[in-house]
């Protein structure tokens, strides 16, 4: 059973729970009492009767937006998801532009002499009869020296055989000052010799051999039938690769 509390103790009405109920002052029962009937108490008296006395107020203008607070702290990561579908085929790009053309750079020679050739009172430059490779033309046969058009690192090899009881004595020259020597005494026998070098070399420079003047008997052998003496040479790395 529910009891709807009044303002007085006298005005109780009594209804089946289905029902809504409402007291002398029109304000819903503020309490609900099951079991036995019991009279309420003077707090309850009271209560009953503010609640029935408080106005129903529209509500306020809305307020002012407070300060931006600070920034909490960062959670935890979330643990990784799981990998996604592939997507479709995007759209083919447009073409994009030329690009430069590349540059390469080579310089290489390969002569050999088939003349025998003795020294004298000055310094003989060893001339060249026979032309295996001549790319581009750097190593002039009329001078018998090459000439750097392509700057960087060279490597060059001579070979040359000699001649028996006499000396073999002979330099490779950069710019007329010697950078090696290839040298051979006197022997009942002769042999092949051959000495390697490489050089950085810059545009213009000059290589060749050279024949040490005769202070003792001194000569390269060859003849007309085969390559006894050959001279090469080419480019390693140029100047201005990194």
């Amino acid at each position: 059973m529910e009891l709807c509390v009044s303002t007085s103790p006298h005005s109780l009405i009594h209804k089946a729970p289905s029902a809504a109920l409402r007291c002398r002052v029109g304000v819903r029962c503020s309490q609900l009492i099951r079991g036995p009937l019991a009279p309420p108490s003077a707090g309850q008296w009271v209560s009953a009767f503010w609640e029935g006395l408080k106005p129903e107020m529209p509500p306020g203008e809305k307020g002012d937006r407070g300060e931006r607070g600070l920034q909490g702290k960062f959670g935890k990561a979330g643990s990784a998801g799981s990998k996604g579908h592939m997507g479709p085929k995007g759209q083919k790009g447009s073409i994009g532009a030329t690009g430069e053309p590349c540059k390469s750079h080579y310089a290489a020679f390969s002569v050999g002499r088939k003349k025998p050739l003795h020294s004298n009172d000055y310094y003989q430059t060893l001339l060249f009869d026979t032309e295996f490779v001549n790319l581009y033309g750097h190593f002039n046969m009329f001078t018998g020296k090459f000439y750097c058009y392509v700057p960087g690192i060279y490597y060059f090899a001579l070979n040359v055989h000699t001649w028996n009881q006499k000396e073999t004595y002979l330099h490779m020259v950069k710019n007329g000052v010697e950078v090696v020597i290839l040298y051979a005494q006197q022997s009942d026998r002769s042999i092949m010799q051959s000495q390697s070098v490489m050089l950085e070399l810059q545009e213009h420079d000059e290589v060749w051999v050279r024949l040490f003047k005769g202070e003792r008997e001194n000569a390269v052998f060859s003849d007309e039938y085969d390559t006894y003496v050959t001279f090469s040479g080419y480019l390693i790395k140029h100047s201005g690769e990194p």
